[in-house]
């Protein structure tokens, strides 16, 4: 697994071994190809899978693959974190509905030239970044008024 080599040297200099648990979490979140998941919705993929997976090691393995630059916290919605696979993709930030629910995910190259003009006239160094908008779809916004 291509994915797989990044992950096992940053558990590897963390004194932490790649588990067939861990792999598994591994595989199934590049399997979402970029798509938004909770842990439970991983945990659930997996197990109809057939792997044998703790919830708890889908939760343990998630900080771990934060930490790796593998995924991100994209949104919480209802006090639930949802994650997205990064690694290999192109940075983009999100807009989220908070009547449906639905997920614009957008990059601007504005954005991007502020927050290094930002960082540079404070003498920080910025390494990433997560930026959601939130507010209401087109259709959302209509029915509200």
């Amino acid at each position: 697994m291509k994915d797989g080599g990044a992950f096992r040297e940053f558990l590897s200099h963390r004194g932490l071994r790649l588990t067939a648990e861990r792999e598994a979490v591994l595989r199934e979140v590049f399997a979402t190809r970029g798509e938004h998941f909770e842990p439970e919705e991983l945990h659930l993929r997996l197990r109809q899978k057939g792997a044998n997976v703790s919830r708890a090691s889908v939760y343990r393995t998630i900080p771990l693959m934060i930490e790796a630059g593998i995924i991100e916290e994209v949104e919480r919605v209802d006090k639930h974190a949802h994650y997205e696979l990064t690694y290999g993709r192109e940075h983009h930030d999100h807009m989220l509905c908070l009547g449906c629910g639905r997920v614009i995910e957008f990059l601007s190259e504005e954005m991007e030239e502020l927050q290094d003009r930002l960082c540079a006239e404070h003498g920080f160094t910025g390494e990433t970044h997560t930026l959601e908008i939130k507010g209401y779809c087109r259709k959302c916004a209509k029915k509200k008024t």
